[in-house]
């Protein structure tokens, strides 16, 4: 079982050294035609760094949900705690 494993990685670990070749190309690509808008007063720039911004926000709230869900039951019991400390209930 493990020998399968580490034949399975090793080949999923080749493809992808295999395939990055080209994903370098894009980037220069990009850059030049955002530079060259820049220089011709277009707005493409604006809207590609909206763009990364909103891409970078969406695991971080992801992230934070999840992690409010994961703590859920020990944030309620310290709500609880603090709320019993400073608004006692009431004796009748």
């Amino acid at each position: 079982m493990k020998h399968k494993k580490f034949i399975s990685f090793s080949i999923l670990l080749l493809l992808v050294l295999i395939n990055n070749v080209n994903a370098f190309a894009q980037c220069a690509m990009c850059r030049t035609s955002i530079e060259s808008d820049l220089k011709s007063g277009g707005s493409i720039a604006n809207g590609l760094n909206m763009g990364i911004v909103y891409l970078m926000a969406v695991p971080y709230i992801i992230l934070m949900i999840g992690g409010y869900f994961f703590f859920k039951k020990s944030i309620d019991a310290k709500i609880k705690t603090w709320r019993n400390q400073f608004f006692p209930a009431k004796q009748s």
